[in-house]
């Protein structure tokens, strides 16, 4: 059987993406590896034993194009409404909250937010199968 370990994007400024996934999500490098190239920085928390792995080129200094395959990454959290005022509050630009209800039951309370390079990220409230 397989087990799922990171996802990986490509940023721009290392340190600029770590600050944004520690205070939005509390990840903290678990390890970094510096190359001569390239750098990779894997984050991670004790909700979970998967990681995101940040990979910095070095020299580049253009955005990366997202295009249109890349869809998102999701979250869970305890108290969705609690994380959304913290980060409007920090003036980090979450959207509007939404509570999906097709055919009249929440089955998911959510907001999106963007990372600095662009990267969707979608934040669930935690419960069903929003673990």
């Amino acid at each position: 059987m397989a087990k799922y370990i990171h996802s990986m994007i490509r940023v721009l400024d290392e340190a600029r993406s770590i600050d944004f996934y520690e205070r939005c999500f509390g990840l903290t490098v678990a390890e970094r590896l510096d190359f001569a190239d390239f750098t990779l920085i894997y984050l991670a928390n004790g909700e979970s034993g998967t990681e995101l792995e940040l990979t910095v080129n070095k020299g580049r200094t253009e955005p990366y194009d997202l295009g249109d395959g890349y869809g998102h990454v999701a979250f869970s959290v305890d108290d969705v409404d609690a994380l959304h005022a913290r980060l409007e509050a920090e003036g980090l630009s979450p959207r509007k909250l939404v509570d999906f209800a097709p055919g009249g039951n929440v089955i998911a309370r959510f907001f999106f937010i963007k990372d600095p390079d662009g990267y969707e990220i979608e934040v669930l409230q935690r419960g069903g199968r929003y673990k």
